[in-house]
């Protein structure tokens, strides 16, 4: 066997075209070295620095560890023109420690220049916040950056400290516009305002819509909405709207919606299997905490779902059944040796009752014979029953919109819009890879959350133009292998692009792309990038 050195070492591109080329149109480099400027001698600039960051998390989504060894592995020197040795530890905690004091200049402006330089339609803003709970103590923490505390984390990890961040995604392909990086114990019903501010300087435009979930329906986000003339829409809290009102519904006199979700639009789901919407209207009214603020009299859209309906249902009889086993094997052995005075069956019962959480329907009796044995009788109060389900389904949504602007049914359909950024959320924590941090200092925590921000702003970006570019159908065959067409996704688009190679340049031989699958090129044609003559190979 013949061995043969040669000098020419192919590179992995990957997506690393497509970053360049979006982080280019959005000015990042020029934004963030305007912002945070170096010294002359400096051989990289905080922006090209954070550029390279973002293609990283594009690319080779981990933790902020060994990025030098990725960019040798990979073509960064090609593609951005910095040399993989630069990029040390040292180098990248500096860059991060410069962005944080400027990260809400940083956020607006790289925000506009997307709403601008890819003409993103800002007329409707879903809003909604997430946790990400971090391991360690973070015992010594900077002031003026957001902490890392306790608080009520999505995952459920009470034994763990958290930070929060929050996203303003545009329901025109899902762009996330505006991100923010708030304390681990700050309530998200206090974060609402100074996001819709936020928003407002952004769009530069006072109409938008904004969108968001229960959190946003407190008394003083409605004034401050209200005061500042802003649309919104938003689901009532459950506590606001009481069973009896839905109860008292007729749901056959509800307008019928013409609205599919996504789920059943992707699935083909035969029509009559299909969850259907209806809707009522009325009001609602709002009082302040002190007699002396205004009542807010607020349009209400009223609304049911057979797929919240058989969902609840579905729920209520496994609680039930699980309930009523636990309540059988109590039956049973009450006045045995476990539960041999009516106080302790007593305290089993309440056990049950808060774990099965059955405590409105469930009637228990118990009572002792003349030896002090307990005995236990119990049932569910069918009245109690039926009320529970007549409520099945029903939610409640509020709006500033009026019936000229959108009728009960089309406020509806607004507002099921809301899922777009749980599905960005999905990204930001999937194909990013948003955790684990391995950052001591809550600064630059906050720093990379906001970098992650700016690849999850690229992601959504190279989504939005490729099915753009396919037209009204917005599908294409070649991603899976069974070749149906399907909406690509941003997932699918980067997983795609990942093995492409690059031959570097000789001093006869121009540097060549290798594509090894006809979906690359097609991609590549889609995102408006030559692979013969790349932009970056020619800088």
């Amino acid at each position: 066997m013949a061995v043969e050195l040669t000098s020419v070492v192919e590179r992995r591109l990957g997506a690393l075209p497509a970053s360049a080329e979006f982080l280019r149109r959005l000015d990042v480099a020029g934004i963030i070295d305007e912002l945070c400027p170096v010294r002359d001698v400096a051989h990289l600039t905080h922006g090209q620095v954070i550029e390279v960051l973002v293609a990283n998390r594009l690319s080779s989504p981990t933790s902020m560890v060994r990025v030098e060894d990725w960019a040798r592995k990979w073509a960064v020197e090609e593609v951005f023109g910095v040399e993989p040795g630069l990029l040390n530890d040292d180098r990248l905690v500096r860059a991060l420690d410069a962005i944080a004091p400027n990260l809400e200049e940083i956020t607006g402006s790289v925000g506009a220049q997307a709403i601008t330089e890819f003409g993103v339609d800002v007329t409707q803003i879903h809003w909604d916040m997430t946790s990400l709970s971090l391991f360690g103590a973070y015992e010594d923490q900077e002031e003026g950056f957001p902490q890392v505390r306790y608080g009520h984390p999505k995952d459920r990890r009470v034994d763990l400290k958290q930070i929060q961040a929050g996203l303003a995604v545009s329901r025109d392909g899902g762009i996330p516009l505006f991100h923010r990086v708030y304390d681990g114990g700050a309530g998200e019903v206090a974060q609402v305002v100074g996001a819709m501010k936020a928003l407002r300087k952004i769009a530069d435009r006072k109409d938008f819509l904004l969108v968001a979930d229960s959190k946003l329906v407190s008394y003083p986000n409605i004034t401050a909405l209200l005061d500042a003339k802003v649309d919104f829409i938003a689901p009532l809290p459950a506590a606001q709207v009481k069973d009896e009102v839905y109860a008292a519904l007729d749901v056959d006199s509800a307008q019928l919606v013409g609205y599919v979700n996504d789920r059943d639009r992707e699935r083909n789901t035969p029509a009559d299997q299909r969850e259907s919407y209806r809707v009522l209207e009325d009001v609602h009214v709002m009082a302040g905490p002190r007699k002396r603020d205004p009542v807010h009299t607020l349009r209400r859209i009223l609304v049911h779902s057979t797929g919240n309906a058989k969902g609840q249902q579905a729920a209520r009889a496994k609680r039930l059944a699980r309930a009523a086993e636990d309540l059988d094997k109590l039956q049973c052995s009450a006045g045995g040796r476990y539960y041999n005075t009516a106080a302790k069956v007593e305290a089993r019962i309440g056990v049950i009752t808060k774990t099965r959480r059955v405590a409105s329907c469930l009637r228990t009796t118990v009572t002792t014979d003349t030896d002090g044995r307990p005995s236990l009788t119990w049932h569910f109060d069918q009245d109690v029953l039926d009320a529970q389900a007549a409520a099945d389904g029903w939610y409640a949504l509020v709006t500033r919109l009026t019936p000229e602007q959108a009728d009960a049914a089309e406020a509806l359909r607004r507002y099921k819009g809301q899922g777009v950024v749980e599905r960005r959320y999905s990204d930001f924590k999937g194909p990013l890879a948003v955790a684990p941090v391995f950052l001591e200092h809550n600064r630059r925590i906050a720093a990379l959350i906001s970098v992650i921000c700016l690849a999850l702003l690229v992601f959504c970006l190279i989504e939005r133009q490729v099915r753009q570019a396919l037209g009204p159908e917005q599908t294409m065959s070649g991603l899976y292998p069974d070749n149906r067409r399907v909406r690509p996704t941003g997932r699918m688009i980067l997983y795609h692009l990942d093995s492409l190679m690059l031959r570097p340049g000789t001093a006869t031989d121009p540097p060549t792309i290798l594509i090894s699958q006809g979906v690359q090129a097609h991609l590549l044609e889609l995102l408006g990038i030559d692979e013969t003559r790349p932009r970056w190979l020619e800088t």
